[in-house]
C-alpha cells in the first residue's frame, strides 16, 4: 500500500503520531467481531483465534479512539459493552466449550464462538492484560447513564472474579497458567518481565488477593546488570520494559528493590531503550540495516525457521520469537513497533526512529500502520532488495503503539489508572511509595 497518512513526509511530529495512531487503531476497529469484541490475534493467518490479551489492548485502544475522535463515544461504548457482556456471561466451566476457569481465560479463543482454541492454556498474564483494559474503560466511562454504569459494574465483577489465590497453587509466585488436561503449568512468574502488571492486579484484588510474599519472591529473582555503561534491571526483549507501563505510571514511585537502586521502573525502561539503540549501533553480529535509527528487538514474527548461507556466512533465522539484547536471541529481525512503544521513555531518540521507519521503509507500512517486523539481512534472490517484511499485524504489537503514543502526548491511560483504587492498593501492597501514590483515592468498596 502507498500514500498512507503516517508516512507522509513533512508532517509535524504531533500530526504524524496522530496519523500513526489512527491507522493502527483501525486494525482493532475493523478486525474485531462486533458481537463479542474478539479479534484475531494476527492478520497473517486467515483463521487466527483471538488473543485474550489482544482484547484487553483493544478495550484501552477504544478509549484512545474516542479521545482522538477516531470513533464516537457511543460507538466505543457499544463495542466495549458487547465485549464485557460476552466475557461476563461466557462459560467458566474450564472445558473446551468454555472461555476459562476461576475467573481466568484461555490464551486463545475462537473469534466466532469464544470457546477455547488449540487446547491452549489458561493464561494468567493474558487475563491480567484483559482485565487492565476493562478497568481502563471503567475509569473512562464514568457518567451516570445506564450504559456507563453497566460497563463499570461488568468490569468490576470480572476483575473480582479472578481467583489469584488459586493461581498461586499453594506457592508464593503466581503460576503461568493451567489446563484441564494436565493441571497447573510447571512455571511461575519469576525474573523481571511483563508480569509486574500481573502482580499489581493480583495484590489489589478485593476478592481473591494474592499474598504479598509472591511479589517479594518475584523481585528476589531480578538480575541487575551493567550494559554499555547503563546500570539497569535486565530484560532482553523490549516489550518486557513496556507492557506494564502501558497502564501504570511508574514515574517517581518505587518498591523496595528500586529504592535500593535509587531509580524507578520508568527510568529503568529509559535505560533499556538506550541499550537497545546502542546495541544496534554496535551491531556485534553484523546484521544488515542495524543503526542509530533502526533498532528494536522484541517479541515479533520472523522469516524462519530456516538456515541460509548469505554472503559467506551461515545464518539461522527464527519464526515468531522473543528477541533481546545484548545476549540474544538475535537473527537480524527488527520490530519497528517496539521502538515506537518506547516513546514516553526516550522521545529524543524514539521520534527520529519513528520518522526513519515511516519515511525510509515504506514496505513496512500498511493501512494498519507499522508492520510487525522486518529483517534486512534475510534476502533471497526472489525478494526485495531491502529484505524480508512480515506479512501480518499482531494485536500484541499494535496495542502498545496506540497506548504509548497517547501516554507520551497526554498521559491519558496513566491518569485513568492512577484513579483506580485497585491499582493503587496493588501498588501499595507491593511496597511502592512516593510520587503520586500520596494522592488520596476513593474507597474500593
Amino acid at each position: 500500500m502507498t500514500n498512507h497518512r503516517a508516512r507522509r513526509p513533512g508532517l509535524p511530529s504531533n500530526e504524524r503520531l496522530l496519523s500513526l495512531q489512527r491507522d493502527t487503531f483501525s486494525h482493532f476497529w475493523r478486525e474485531a467481531n462486533p458481537a463479542n469484541g474478539l479479534l484475531p490475534d494476527n492478520t497473517h493467518q486467515k483463521t487466527a483465534p483471538a488473543s485474550v490479551a489482544g482484547v484487553g489492548l483493544a478495550l484501552a485502544a477504544y478509549v484512545v479512539g474516542v479521545t482522538r475522535g477516531f470513533v464516537t463515544r457511543a460507538e466505543a461504548l457499544e463495542r466495549i459493552l458487547a465485549t464485557l457482556r460476552f466475557f461476563s456471561t461466557s462459560s467458566q466451566a474450564g472445558g473446551d466449550g468454555s472461555t476459562g476457569y476461576q475467573g481466568f481465560y484461555y490464551h486463545f479463543l475462537d473469534v466466532k464462538t469464544g470457546r477455547r482454541a488449540w487446547q491452549c492454556e489458561l493464561s494468567t498474564i493474558d487475563t491480567a492484560i484483559f482485565l487492565a483494559g476493562a478497568l481502563t474503560a471503567a475509569r473512562y466511562f464514568d457518567g451516570e447513564a445506564a450504559a456507563d454504569r453497566e460497563l463499570r459494574e461488568l468490569a468490576d465483577a470480572l476483575y473480582r472474579r479472578a481467583n489469584w489465590q488459586w493461581a498461586q497453587n499453594g506457592g508464593a509466585a503466581i503460576t503461568h497458567g493451567w489446563t484441564p488436561e494436565h493441571g497447573f503449568l510447571p512455571y511461575r512468574w519469576t525474573g523481571y518481565n511483563e508480569s509486574l502488571l500481573l502482580y499489581v492486579l493480583a495484590l489489589g484484588s478485593p476478592a481473591f488477593p494474592a499474598s504479598a510474599d509472591g511479589y517479594n519472591q518475584w523481585t528476589s529473582t531480578y538480575r541487575w546488570k551493567k550494559i554499555y555503561g547503563y546500570e539497569l534491571l535486565y530484560g532482553g526483549p523490549l516489550f518486557i520494559h513496556q507492557f506494564s507501563h502501558l497502564w501504570i505510571d511508574f514515574r517517581g514511585i518505587q518498591d523496595a528493590f528500586m529504592r535500593a537502586k535509587c531509580i524507578d521502573y520508568f527510568e529503568n525502561s529509559r535505560r533499556a531503550t538506550y541499550v537497545q539503540r546502542e546495541y544496534a549501533i554496535r551491531n556485534p553480529r553484523r546484521f544488515a540495516g542495524y543503526g542509530e535509527f533502526t533498532w528494536g528487538l522484541s517479541a515479533s514474527n520472523g522469516p524462519g525457521p530456516v538456515t541460509l548461507r548469505l554472503n559467506g556466512k551461515t545464518r539461522h533465522f527464527l519464526g515468531y520469537s522473543s528477541r533481546g539484547v545484548p545476549f540474544g536471541p538475535d537473527d537480524g529481525t527488527l520490530a519497528p513497533w517496539s521502538a515506537a512503544a518506547s516513546l514516553p521513555f526516550a522521545p529524543e531518540i524514539v521520534l527520529p526512529t519513528i520518522d526513519h521507519y515511516l519515511e525510509r521503509l515504506p514496505r513496512a507500512i500498511t493501512k494498519y500502520g507499522l508492520m510487525c517486523s522486518i529483517n534486512p539481512t534475510f534476502r533471497r534472490p526472489s525478494q526485495h532488495k531491502t529484505g524480508w517484511v512480515s506479512h501480518g499485524h499482531f494485536t500484541l504489537n499494535q496495542g502498545p503503539v496506540i497506548l504509548m503514543i497517547e501516554n507520551y502526548r497526554t498521559g491519558l491511560i496513566w491518569r485513568l489508572m492512577r484513579r483506580s483504587p485497585f491499582i493503587v492498593n496493588g501498588l501499595r501492597r507491593a511496597g511502592f511509595e512516593g510520587g503520586w501514590l500520596g494522592t488520596p483515592v476513593a474507597s474500593q468498596d
